[in-house]
């Protein structure tokens, strides 16, 4: 199945059927989920959620597309602008899946908030210690 792919700020209120809205002002892309339920399906992109690639012709996102929350419970890729379905996963794989998810995104905003904290505890050094040089400077 061939995919259709838009670059859009704003994603439309009607999304078409085989098209990937793709909003990169707001980091996020949506499609009606590829199996006809009729359920729209929002990927955020995020370091932690899906990546966009675009070749200058064709986009895919990584990872797959799980949409373990429709009744559906499609399982499939988008890769170079075609549908790959992927096996269907069982309620364990689901439930794996969400909590490695999960732990993947602690570990990256506490990896990411600990390095935030430690550059800016990295300041220049005060300008006060400096003092002795503003000193020096007066006597000659």
């Amino acid at each position: 199945m061939r995919f259709e792919h838009r670059f859009v700020e704003f994603i439309p209120k009607e999304l078409e059927d085989n098209v990937l809205y793709i909003s990169i002002r707001f980091c996020t892309a949506v499609h009606m989920c590829v199996c006809g339920c009729g359920n729209k399906t929002v990927t955020p992109l995020t370091p932690t959620d899906w990546k966009l690639i675009f070749n200058g012709k064709s986009v895919s996102l990584d990872p797959s597309i799980g949409n373990w929350g429709f009744p559906c419970e499609s399982h499939y890729w988008i890769t170079n602008n075609k549908i790959i379905w992927a096996t269907k996963w069982t309620k364990e794989q689901i439930i794996e899946g969400r909590k490695h998810s999960k732990k993947e995104k602690e570990k990256y905003y506490r990896e990411n908030l600990t390095n935030k904290l430690h550059t800016s505890t990295k300041s220049k050094t005060p300008w006060w210690k400096f003092s002795w040089l503003f000193k020096n400077r007066s006597k000659t």
